[in-house]
């Protein structure tokens, strides 16, 4: 499997529309009505799809060893150039939808609509927490659902980054030495075993760590360490799909095998469980014959949203807000016009993170046009607290 692919692209186009209809059913009130009609759906979306973002956080760490480090050893000699262009593309997309959030949050309440779903007018503290993703770590209330993954994300990310930074530093540093010893130049040889084992053997004990310990503490939940059991495995599948030995697949899936086994012996976790299928799904789809056919098999519309699922995940909940106001309004009963009123939702999200993602995610990206949507929202935030919207 290569980095990015049709297929890829769908399984996120598809994990992202289970985590839309997951808040639909979880945040009412149309929910609420259609659910008398049809319970069991409405349970399934409230208690299982919003573990698709277990298919994230794995995919997140598949293509995260893809770009660090795709044969263990790291790509990137400059740690924090790395970690700035992550939080740029992170929090560019991010400040654009969180401007709509409050934007529709404030419209929907002078419309008379109050829900518990809706956050009051936003602090200065509480807008600077979610611009620069320590809303979570600082105990700030979400100004949307879902936020937390954004800051998560990047944890992530970084934690990955800089164990790997820093084995390249503590393999570079005896080779330096010796090269200044000899009057040459420092140089690590792209084949050096030493970082390569050490990258993989931390991440794999990190792995470890989250799935065995930390993830069973709910309280660790804003932290990087609560999900890198998943994020980790989802590393290993890449190495694993990209051994550059046969047998090397294998040792990857079993060493995989026998670390979400123990953790779902520890404690059974529907999530895990679901964690550990997708990553084994990708370290050994590279085993198989597929047919031709069926690699090049792509849905267009499926594989599009995978590629703007995080402009859809960003945006969804203020436009699922929106819609629930307007059709309290106007039907507050009736299941048929209230399940009509659910999927009107879904396509309405899809079409504002089309545009989103059209015009904010995929352009050029910069510190200074960063600056420019932060302080931009920082404005709408504002605006909302002096009640001038």
């Amino acid at each position: 499997m290569s980095s990015r692919n049709a297929w890829l692209d769908q399984a996120k186009g598809f994990a992202c529309l289970l985590i839309v209809c997951h808040h639909l059913a979880f945040y009412g009130p149309m929910s609420d009505v259609v659910k008398p009609v049809a319970t069991l759906l409405m349970d399934w979306l409230f208690d299982y799809a919003r573990m698709a973002v277990q298919v994230f956080l794995v995919l997140g760490g598949y293509l995260a060893a893809a770009g660090l480090a795709p044969q263990g050893l790291t790509r990137h000699a400059q740690l924090l150039p790395l970690l700035g262009k992550r939080f740029v593309r992170l929090v560019l997309p991010f400040a654009a939808a969180l401007a709509v959030t409050i934007l529709l949050t404030e419209l929907v309440r002078n419309m008379g609509f109050e829900h518990d779903s809706m956050s009051a007018a936003p602090s200065w503290a509480q807008l600077l927490a979610h611009l620069f993703l320590l809303h979570g770590v600082g105990g700030w209330e979400s100004l949307s659902a879902g936020v937390w993954y954004v800051a998560i994300d990047f944890q992530l990310y970084a934690a990955a980054a800089l164990w790997i930074w820093a084995c390249h530093r503590l393999a570079q540093a005896p080779l330096a030495a010796k090269s200044a010893a000899k009057g040459g130049a420092a140089a690590v040889p792209a084949a050096s075993r030493w970082p390569l084992t050490l990258v993989q053997a931390g991440i794999v004990v990190l792995v470890a760590a989250s799935l065995w310990d930390w993830n069973l503490d709910s309280g660790l939940d804003n932290w990087a360490i609560y999900f890198f059991g998943a994020y980790g495995l989802g590393m290993m599948a890449w190495w694993a799909a990209h051994s550059p030995r046969p047998m090397g697949r294998w040792v990857w899936a079993a060493a995989m095998l026998v670390l979400g086994a123990v953790a779902l012996w520890i404690e059974w976790r529907t999530r895990i469980a679901l964690a550990l299928t997708t990553a084994l799904v990708l370290a050994l789809a590279g085993a198989v014959s597929w047919s031709d056919r069926l690699l090049q098999w792509r849905w267009s519309p499926l594989q599009q949203l995978g590629q703007m699922s995080y402009s859809v995940f960003l945006i969804h909940f203020s436009i699922c807000l929106l819609v629930n106001a307007v059709w309290h309004m106007l039907w507050p009963e009736g299941a048929f016009i209230n399940s009509i009123g659910l999927v009107l939702a879904v396509g309405l999200s899809v079409a504002a993170g089309h545009l989103l993602y059209r015009y904010v995610e995929t352009q050029s990206a910069s510190w200074l046009e960063l600056l420019r949507w932060q302080a931009g929202t920082m404005g709408v935030g504002a605006a909302v607290a002096l009640n001038l919207i």
